[in-house]
């Protein structure tokens, strides 16, 4: 079984085939996908799948907090399944290719104090940007 449907069934969310093709559809490592891409590739598996029942799973798992919506430079939103493991992105200014990356260090530190403008800050997001080797 998938992490995602683990952590599904662990919150004893209702698994009805429609939901349960979307978080299999979502499942594994660098997934970011539209809402476009996952009606398609469900369709595949549960061909009566509609685009409306895809957006609403969607919805309801960023709700939840299982998958992390994820913009970049006005394309349309990616859904990311690896919400539970602290992440950043990596994306190709070409085609758009989005990368999970794990830097080291601490991105809360590396703000100094004086830049904080008397914030207590929670949580950074950093994406870093540059080309793919396909577009390179």
């Amino acid at each position: 079984m998938s992490d995602l449907l683990e952590r599904l069934r662990g919150r004893g969310w209702r698994m009805t085939s429609q939901r349960r093709v979307v978080a299999e559809v979502l499942d594994g490592d660098h997934v970011h996908l539209t809402a476009d891409e996952v009606h398609v590739r469900a369709a595949q598996r549960l061909p009566e799948i509609s685009r409306a029942t895809v957006y609403n799973t969607l919805g309801e798992l960023v709700s939840l907090g299982e998958v992390t919506e994820v913009s970049t430079d006005g394309r349309a939103k990616r859904y990311d399944p690896n919400a539970h493991r602290p992440h950043q992105h990596l994306v190709c200014s070409g085609c758009g290719t989005i990368r999970d990356v794990h830097p080291t260090g601490d991105p809360l530190a590396d703000l100094p104090a004086e830049e904080r403008f008397g914030f207590t800050v929670s949580e950074a997001e950093i994406t870093y940007r540059g080309l793919c080797p396909s577009c390179a």
